[in-house]
């Protein structure tokens, strides 16, 4: 079979799923700078222009791979106690956004404005509702909430996940020497360390927001 066959025989077996799964396996190994539709096209074996009859563009592929991790993120309801749900619901958008790492610098910083991602993030702001934080102590809350995961997701990925960055480095015997306290600090920073660090931060921000939403208690009481 020669090669424009093959692609016509491809294009009709295309569906947006094969595409979207595609486009992941090539971000992962190209990065976000170095992906493009005509490397996505040559990884299913077809013309660009057969993906553009499923996606007019790349940024509505890009939408739809956020709209597709964002519907695996589950919300947790009411059968829970409220700390537990917003424990879930961080430990949640962590885990999604780390599914494909390199698409996670994006996915971070989206302003997801699409209806599917619209329902998502009208369930988490509702959760912080359900604290009894009110109307703008919820919607800060919330964006606090996201400081602390966006921050988290990019060192995880993009950060110290991928290793030093500076070009003029020093060797372990001068780190000892010269700078002791990151020596030490080093052994804890790497990604066997992750989740423990983040499950520290993650604690402490509930405590404060317990504490805020107990404060948030007792003046309601007192009115």
């Amino acid at each position: 079979m020669d090669a424009s066959s093959k692609k016509k025989r491809t294009r009709g077996k295309l569906s947006r799923e094969m595409i979207e799964d595609a486009a992941f396996e090539v971000i992962e190994r190209e990065g976000l700078s170095g992906f493009s539709m005509r490397k996505l096209a040559a990884r299913l074996g077809c013309e660009a222009m057969s993906i553009y009859h499923h996606f007019p563009s790349q940024a509505h592929l890009y939408e739809a791979l956020v709209d597709r991790q964002m519907g695996g993120l589950v919300v947790p309801d009411d059968s829970m106690p409220w700390r537990e749900r917003a424990r879930v619901g961080m430990q949640e958008f962590r885990r999604v956004a780390t599914e494909h790492p390199a698409f996670a610098p994006f996915i971070v910083v989206y302003r997801m404005n699409s209806p599917p991602c619209l329902a998502k993030l009208n369930a988490i702001i509702g959760l912080f509702e359900d604290g009894g934080f009110g109307p703008e102590l919820s919607a800060r809350l919330f964006r606090a909430a996201g400081y602390y995961l966006m921050g988290a997701i990019l060192d995880e990925t993009a950060g110290y996940a991928k290793g030093p960055s500076a070009v003029t480095t020093v060797s372990a015997e001068e780190l000892a020497r010269d700078y002791p306290s990151v020596m030490k600090a080093g052994a804890y920073f790497g990604t066997g360390g992750f989740d423990k660090t983040f499950e520290l931060g993650l604690e402490m921000f509930l405590d404060e927001m317990e504490r805020v939403r107990e404060a948030a208690r007792n003046q309601t009481a007192r009115k």
